[in-house]
């Protein structure tokens, strides 16, 4: 059953998610609150994060939104799946497959949650505050209205990328 997440929403959580990844080499969020309005995603980190660090990941993230790249969906076997990705995340499943969803050629993650078709839907990221305690940094984000298209999927309706 497809988390009903918001697609925007949900999407860009998977693009900030790398461009963490990649700037601080640090795993994926742990933890994560979607919603609509406001979204939230605590990782591992050793402190806070700078203004200049904050201003580089919205520029990153709202970079790989701008290029309009596709969102798509793979369906792997189970034991493919768990070469190349970590499943703990997911909800115990008695499933022989894995749904992957790959954003352009930026971010391939398990997921099980509703997306948008193109990147361009996603409008403008934006961090709107940070805090850090114990091991965990929180990173509180929004999206813009503003939006290049207004086509959003619902679960399960992504280009699938194995046809």
């Amino acid at each position: 059953m497809p988390k009903d997440y918001d697609p925007r929403m949900h999407s860009a959580e998977h693009i900030f998610n790398q461009t963490m990844v990649r700037m601080f080499h640090c795993g994926r969020s742990f933890s994560m609150h979607l919603e609509k309005k406001k979204s939230k995603c605590d990782f591992r980190f050793e402190r806070d994060l700078t203004q200049d660090e904050i201003r580089e990941i919205e520029s990153r993230v709202n970079q790989v939104v701008q290029t309009d790249a596709p969102v798509r969906e793979e369906v792997l076997n189970k034991e493919e799946a768990e070469k190349l990705f970590n499943l703990a995340r997911l909800p115990d499943q008695n499933e022989e497959t894995v749904r992957i969803v790959r954003i352009g050629d930026y971010d391939a993650c398990p997921c099980i949650g509703g997306h948008v078709t193109r990147t361009k839907e996603i409008g403008q990221f934006r961090i709107i505050s940070t805090s850090y305690e114990n091991g965990v940094l929180r990173v509180r984000f929004k999206l813009s209205e503003e939006q290049s298209g207004t086509k959003l999927s619902v679960p399960g309706s992504l280009e699938n990328s194995s046809t």
